[in-house]
């Protein structure tokens, strides 16, 4: 697809991990209906065989891409259908080997990588419940129905061995500047993208502009503003303020950040920048903790 650095997940994960030493790594995510769970399984089996309690396996049941590159995968559309089925098989076989079982997962089984069910809708928060797994809402992109589905996720929740009690994240959007004026310059590059995507257009990440009104049309502007809801841009103090009003809002117990700047100095000081305000609420930048993925 164009525009990623890598379609091949399991790769780029274990390139990260084998260039860090403590940080969790997991997938955000893979699309499990274009993949065999076995395939998976194994796959996900050896990162964790090589990175004991580090990796962590996101799970979505969209094509993730267009139709003809799903026909290229050699996919069936049905396939999605058989989503739930396919993570229950999947957290079989990374669990412990059972009495006459002749598929094994080499290596996996016996591995439990901690699930994530993650999802832009009110099924994945159904299936997540269900499961008693983990779950992630894609609300850097789909913020609309982000609250119903927390709310269906908490209530609906089931123990399980994997997890005690519901345990949410949610995505947001994150550019930190000097200025604001900055950080929305910086915010362009992300608005084209998502416009090129609205208007069937695909290509590499663009630099910023400074003019993003010349660049789309009022429609088109107001669909963005609604799809940026969570897009937290400013200065530190700003992205603090509006970072512990959607924490207090969604009572989600972990964030997942997406920063979409064209220039790598400028995302790492962005980063850098929000590592300093996450130290400043005391909010926690290690492992979670026991009990939980």
């Amino acid at each position: 697809m164009p525009g990623i650095a890598s379609a091949a997940t399991s790769v780029v994960i274990g390139h990260v991990a084998g260039a860090t030493k403590t940080i969790r790594v997991g997938s955000g995510g893979i699309m499990l209906p274009n993949h065999s769970p076995l395939v998976i399984a194994e796959q996900f089996g050896t990162l964790a065989s090589l990175y004991p309690g580090r990796i962590d396996l996101g799970l979505g049941r969209a094509p993730g891409t267009d139709m003809a590159t799903f026909r290229a995968m050699r996919r069936d559309p049905g396939d999605a259908d058989q989503f739930p089925q396919d993570v229950m098989e999947l957290q079989a076989l990374l669990g412990p080997a059972q009495p006459g079982q002749t598929v094994q997962a080499v290596p996996g089984t016996g591995t439990n990588v901690p699930l994530w069910i993650l999802g832009s809708s009110l099924f994945g928060a159904q299936l997540a419940a269900a499961l008693g797994l983990p779950f992630g809402f894609a609300s850097h992109f789909a913020p609309d129905a982000l609250m119903h589905a927390l709310q269906i996720y908490r209530s609906r929740f089931k123990y399980s061995a994997q997890l005690d009690e519901p345990y949410a994240m949610a995505g947001v959007n994150v550019i930190i500047a000097d200025t604001e004026v900055e950080a929305r310059r910086l915010l362009t590059t992300m608005q084209q993208t998502f416009l090129r995507v609205l208007r069937g257009e695909r290509g590499q990440m663009a630099p910023p502009i400074d003019d993003i009104e010349a660049f789309w049309t009022p429609p088109e502007k107001a669909h963005l503003t609604r799809l940026f809801r969570y897009a937290f841009v400013g200065t530190a103090e700003m992205v603090r303020g509006q970072l512990a009003e959607f924490i207090a809002e969604t009572g989600v117990d972990e964030i997942m950040v997406a920063t979409t700047v064209y220039d790598q100095a400028a995302r790492l000081r962005s980063y850098e920048s929000l590592a300093a305000v996450a130290r400043a609420m005391g909010l926690e930048m290690g492992p979670p903790p026991a009990g939980r993925p």
